[in-house]
């Protein structure tokens, strides 16, 4: 349903508690951080969460600047008409109205930044929204997980949406019977308590966390298994004194078309109840919205999470927001290491699909080597390089703790992966806010490793040279103004008489001019080097008597090897 502000204004309205203004009725919500989950990633960026994810979304409603707000406690608020800068005043007068969340479309990281200001000075949650996206899509799925959080709320269902063993315990009151959960595997997600009655079916399928096969193969047979795949039918199955099994009920669990699992309900002492068809029917009800849920957090939570560390990394999210959902103080210090894999010599992945495996495969052996040093650590995949964040960490010898990890991280991956993994690791900032600093020190020092791959794990201190070397060749690739067109006039000489001028010309500069060193490396007589170095300084004009000169012949014959191959020797 696309809500109008015509339609908002004639929602029956009461008094606020607090600032006068006017609140529909409060009715039971969902947790932000599920509703951002519900949402999904590619719809809104979370650029602000100053009371954290636990907050509660009551209602979802869209505003216009040119009406009045009319949000209360708990709304999520949809700024339609107005974003970026602009839409700054009207955050400022939903968070006074006590609205858990905002999102406003942002087309600029300085609008971003300003409104993620005032929503940390209103301490409301602020969404990003991109451009692209329609606010009636974004409000469909809202509107849906908050619905469905209500559904999985009434008050009539009780305790029975705790665990799964709680709702175990539930049916087997009601049906005066020894109850089992199974997922579609038949294996035991979840039983009741029960006395010495059970028979030998149920504790071996507890023993086991699994129904014993040749039972399993007879009920196959007896077709009970398609019985409960093809709906809401409650079967029952005669005892079996010769197999010592008992009398049974089962029914099937199901979201919509698909099967989830399977309740089983064992007679034990007493007949099992008249009321015990209904009562299963609404628990495999019940057992479907929370395998449903568990199935959800499973999946997309730590997706969250990720996504959660990628925009603390990009600068789009703040500290305080990011520390509330991982449990770390904001205000302790923190590092950000970077892995990628590198081919090793001699070894060689054929396709895109053994590159994904491998780099999976990397991913979750980095997962588990950071969650054993913090668990607060975070864990997240851009592109080709794996982000670990570790935060709260000790004041003191954080350094050198984190490059074990990271060297331990390495050594591991060397004996599992077919594929070399190098580490990067940023500089130790003092808050979660200074982290995006540690991430963009971490990556120039990877990019430096990346021209070295016998080179495992470095900081800034071991390849400070040549990260300096790496941003000074990266501002010449993207500055086409300040390279000199004279070496790309040499270079062309090259390819058109096939000499090899420039190769030698870099050689010479990079040892010095040591006439000598340099012939051996290019396999040449010195007469020759010398030779090549003062034509091509004839070629290209090129005054090498001047030290800036060289040193910028140098840099930029260096560019020409990084970008077309010019080789050294």
């Amino acid at each position: 349903m696309d809500w109008t502000i015509e339609q908002l204004a004639a929602e029956e309205r009461y008094p606020a508690a607090t600032g006068g203004e006017e609140v529909r009725p409060r009715t039971s919500g969902v947790a932000l951080r599920q509703l951002l989950i519900a949402v999904g990633e590619p719809l809104v960026d979370v650029l602000a969460a100053p009371g954290g994810f636990d907050v509660g979304v009551h209602d979802v409603v869209i505003v216009d600047p040119e009406e009045p707000p009319g949000t209360g406690t708990g709304d999520l608020v949809l700024v339609i008409g107005s974003r970026g800068r602009s839409a700054i005043p009207l955050v400022r007068r939903v968070a006074r109205s006590g609205a858990a969340a905002v999102a406003v479309k942002v087309d600029a990281d300085q609008d971003a930044r300003a409104l993620r200001d005032a929503a940390i000075d209103g301490g409301i949650a602020l969404l990003g929204v991109s451009p692209e996206v329609r606010w009636e899509q974004l409000e469909s799925f809202a509107r849906s997980a908050v619905d469905n959080a209500r559904l999985t709320g009434e008050t009539e269902v009780g305790e029975a949406l705790g665990d799964l063993f709680s709702l175990a315990q539930t049916v087997a009151a009601m049906t005066e019977g020894i109850v089992s959960i199974e997922d579609t595997a038949n294996r035991v997600l979840a039983y009741s308590r029960s006395d010495d009655e059970v028979d030998e079916l149920r504790r071996l399928s507890i023993l086991g966390r699994r129904g014993p096969e040749p039972y399993l193969v007879m009920l196959r047979e007896w077709g009970i298994y398609q019985r409960l795949r093809s709906g809401e039918e409650v079967v029952r199955i005669e005892p079996r004194p010769d197999l010592g099994i008992r009398r049974r009920m089962a029914v099937g669990i199901h979201a919509g078309t698909q099967p989830l699992g399977t309740i089983w309900v064992q007679e034990g002492a007493r007949p099992l109840s008249l009321s015990s068809d209904r009562a299963l029917i609404g628990a495999a009800r019940v057992a479907a919205l929370q395998l449903i849920r568990q199935r959800s957090e499973s999946t997309m939570a730590p997706r969250f999470r990720e996504n959660l560390l990628t925009g603390l990394l990009e600068s789009r999210i703040d500290g305080d927001s990011a520390a509330a959902n991982i449990g770390a103080d904001p205000r302790k210090p923190a590092v950000v290491v970077v892995l990628t894999l590198r081919p090793r010599e001699h070894t060689e992945v054929s396709n895109r699909s053994e590159i994904e495996l491998e780099r999976a495969e990397m991913t979750s052996l980095i997962s588990v080597h950071a969650a054993s040093y913090r668990r607060s650590a975070l864990v997240t995949t851009i592109g080709s390089r794996v982000y670990v964040l570790l935060p709260d960490l000790p004041d003191r010898n954080a350094d050198a703790a984190v490059s074990g990890l990271a060297q331990e991280i390495v050594t591991a991956a060397r004996g599992q992966l077919r594929s070399g993994v190098q580490a990067g690791i940023g500089s130790v900032v003092a808050t979660l806010d200074e982290v995006p600093v540690s991430r963009i020190e971490a990556d120039r020092i990877l990019d430096a490793l990346g021209h070295d791959v016998s080179a495992e794990v470095a900081t800034i201190d071991d390849v400070r040279s040549r990260v300096l070397l790496s941003e000074v060749l990266t501002m010449l690739r993207d500055n086409e103004r300040v390279r000199d067109p004279r070496l790309a006039t040499l270079r062309e000489h090259d390819a058109d008489n096939g000499t090899e001028f420039t190769r030698s010309l870099l050689c010479y500069l990079e040892f010095f001019g040591d006439v000598r060193g340099a012939s051996l490396a290019l396999h040449v007589h010195p007469n020759t080097l010398r030779h090549r170095v003062r034509r091509a300084a004839e070629i290209g004009g090129l005054d090498l008597d001047d030290s800036a000169e060289r040193l910028s012949v140098q840099l930029q014959l260096l560019l020409l090897r990084r970008t077309e191959g010019v080789g050294r020797g």
